[in-house]
Order: C-alpha cells, then sequence, then structure tokens
C-alpha cells in the first residue's frame, strides 16, 4: 500500500513492491522503491518521466531524507 508525505509541497511517495509508479505518482512527485540492491529514488517528470540518481540507498531513512532534502532544493 502506497503512502504519501507532502515536504516542501512535494509529495513523496513510498511505494510497496507491487505498485507502479505511474499508479500513484504525478510530476513534480518522488518515488521510493525497494528492490533487492536497497531504496531508489525517483524523480517523476513530465509525461511519465522516471529519473534516478545512479545506485540505491542502504535504507529507507536514507532514501527519505535524501528525497527531502531534493524536495527543499525545489522548492527554491
Amino acid at each position: 500500500m502506497a503512502t504519501f508525505i507532502k515536504h516542501r509541497k512535494i509529495k513523496i511517495v513510498t511505494l510497496a513492491a507491487d505498485e507502479a509508479i505511474a499508479d500513484h505518482c504525478s510530476a513534480g512527485d518522488i518515488a521510493l522503491v525497494q528492490d533487492e540492491a536497497g531504496w531508489w529514488t525517483h524523480f517523476v517528470g513530465e509525461n511519465g518521466a522516471i529519473d534516478s540518481y545512479d545506485a540505491p540507498f542502504a535504507s529507507y531513512n536514507k532514501a527519505l531524507w535524501t528525497a527531502k532534502a531534493a524536495a527543499e532544493f525545489s522548492s527554491e
């Protein structure tokens, strides 16, 4: 089940393994998705374009703090 938080007017969405980014996110949102490698931070752009960091984070908290930092930067 997807969970949502707002940080600086940016929606950060944590998705379960079986949930698709396109089903829960729109342009400007940040999606946190876990796989066997770790937690990925995905930035959703126009027309569903996805941009991500090169490597996953080891923990959810690190991915979340990175998403919050990105939201801070985007809101300036």
